[in-house]
């Protein structure tokens, strides 16, 4: 296991996952708190399109509440893979009908153009620069057609204090770091996200689609 895979595998990841779980009202509140937006409408601005029956795959899904937002908007056919043992029985207490597996976006065990769409919500700014082109590999190697993320979003690479640690929170272009490793990937749609307190934080994040020619 990488650093930042045995760090959120222990007991800060669940300590995350305790404070992080909440139910579809509230998920969707804490999205209005602070980008304006709910989540979901932020995810009907980019897959309003997409057949309901496509096979979609969340990468680093925790307790499952993306799944559920995309079930409430009628996606039929949902994955997700966590590292977590924790949050995968918690996501399993909360979810019907999605299937939710413990492993690593390391090794997504599924074959080849499995998935019509793979995704990551702020899982991206946890991997270690080096480590990226091994999870963003097996993303693009198990998506038939597109690649969907929701990332903190900074024009260059840049790491970023987190809890009082170093070196487990970065913010980067990953729609553009995807498309470097591997050129076959088209950017769709990308809209950056700045947060309601943005004159104070400076933060914003990005949600960006990519497809395979």
């Amino acid at each position: 296991m990488t650093q930042q895979e045995q760090f959120w595998a222990g007991d800060f990841g669940q300590s995350y996952t305790d404070r992080n779980t909440r139910d579809r009202a509230e998920w969707d509140d804490f999205y209005r708190q602070n980008w304006g937006l709910t989540k979901t409408e932020m995810n009907a601005a980019f897959l309003a399109d997409l057949p309901r029956d496509a096979r979609i795959l969340e990468v680093g899904c925790n307790t499952g509440m993306q799944l559920r937002g995309l079930q409430d908007m009628g996606f039929t056919n949902l994955y997700g893979v966590e590292l977590q043992p924790y949050a995968v029985e918690k996501a399993k207490q909360q979810t019907q009908y999605i299937n939710i597996i413990q492993g690593s976006g390391f090794e997504l065990p599924f074959r080849d153009g499995f998935f019509d769409l793979v995704c990551t919500n702020g899982v991206l700014i946890h991997i270690a620069p080096d480590d990226l082109p091994r999870i963003m590999g097996e993303m693009v190697r198990c998506s038939r057609q597109y690649i969907w993320g929701f990332e903190y979003y900074s024009p260059s690479l840049t790491s970023v204090p987190y809890r009082g640690n170093e070196g487990f929170l970065w913010k980067a272009d990953y729609a553009a770091l995807f498309q470097q490793q591997s050129p076959e990937l088209t950017l769709e749609k990308q809209t950056l996200y700045p947060y309601v307190n943005q004159a104070e934080s400076g933060n914003q994040d990005v949600m960006y689609l990519l497809r395979k020619k």
